[in-house]
């Protein structure tokens, strides 16, 4: 074991807990270990603002052996981070309140805003910004940060409560999603983003970055289906071929729940989630005009690794 201090970030997610264990290395970090549970923690009430029962206990459980991880890996500090779901729960408190006499664990329930800044960090550690303007996407399973920026700034950032189980839960009834439930989608969207359409008229983003989560699975099926090996925690930035990413897409949003189960590259969690993903991103696309798309496995964990090692 280094001398070097060791430190661990948990993100706590409407779908899935990330651990992420690491040590100072320059100006970045060296990874130690990471674990990813699939906790669905917005399952069967996210859209009613509470966390049912079995998605409580499967949270409970995964804290529980996150401790287990950073006793066992020496770590001595750590920044635990809860977004929309515990965010926006009436029983976030109550979960909050359990992890921490359970495990001594206290999380941080953290804003929209705070979330974009962690997210940009990652981001912009991976090396994927250049001095061109992009949009930078992350969506969530609660909500979704756009995020115009460069290498060198935060141009314009916000959080919108529209994550891809929010809108599987409201959408995304009937499988594979009917032309109806699309149209309803957009129009939904419509009515949400128009803070989203002002900033990108006035800072006018060349490229869109897409911050973990589905992006991984868009680069994942797109090698894979090639046959090569590709293998995404290896992987720190993935540029798309366009046609590639729309044909994909168009694939995705036509298909049934058994034929995006079968795909390799999907994994569980996103298998129905990745509809709702796919509809959001071709609709920014078009909506907004870029076709360069990147993707950048860093995101919110990472920046707020990099953030909590620049300040120890």
């Amino acid at each position: 074991m280094s001398n070097q201090k060791r430190v661990a970030v948990m993100d706590l997610g409407t779908n899935t807990f990330h651990l992420l264990i690491g040590e100072k290395l320059g100006d970045s970090f060296l990874e130690v270990a990471r674990e990813t549970v699939a906790v669905k923690l917005g399952e069967g009430g996210i859209n009613r603002g509470i966390i049912i029962p079995a998605a409580f206990e499967r949270g409970l459980i995964a804290m529980q052996n996150f401790k287990r991880l950073i006793d066992d890996t020496g770590v001595v500090e750590l920044k635990a981070i809860a977004t929309s779901a515990l965010r926006n729960a009436t029983n976030g408190q109550d979960f909050i309140a359990t992890v921490r006499q359970q495990t001594g664990i206290v999380i941080d329930v953290i804003t929209g805003e705070q979330e974009a800044t962690y997210i940009y960090q990652g981001i912009d550690a991976s090396g994927v910004l250049t001095e061109d303007n992009a949009l930078i996407v992350d969506i969530g399973g609660g909500s979704v940060e756009f995020i115009i920026a460069n290498c060198d700034e935060v141009l314009w950032k916000q959080s919108f409560e529209i994550g891809a189980a929010r809108l599987m839960d409201r959408f995304h009834k009937t499988d594979p999603i009917p032309v109806t439930a699309i149209k309803e989608l957009t129009t939904f969207l419509n009515g949400k983003l128009g803070d989203l359409f002002v900033a990108a008229a006035k800072y006018k983003p060349s490229i869109l970055v897409g911050s973990s989560g589905a992006f991984e699975s868009f680069a994942e099926v797109v090698e894979l289906k090639k046959e090569r090996s590709f293998d995404i925690k290896q992987v720190k930035t993935y540029e798309f071929d366009i046609d590639e990413l729309l044909g994909l897409i168009e694939l995705l949003i036509k298909s049934n729940h058994k034929l995006r189960a079968s795909m390799k590259g999907i994994i569980p969690v996103r298998v129905d989630m990745i509809v709702t993903a796919s509809l959001l991103t071709i609709y920014i696309m078009q909506k907004i005009g870029i076709a360069d798309v990147k993707m950048s496995t860093w995101s919110l964990k990472e920046g707020a690794m990099v953030n909590l090692l620049s300040h120890s």
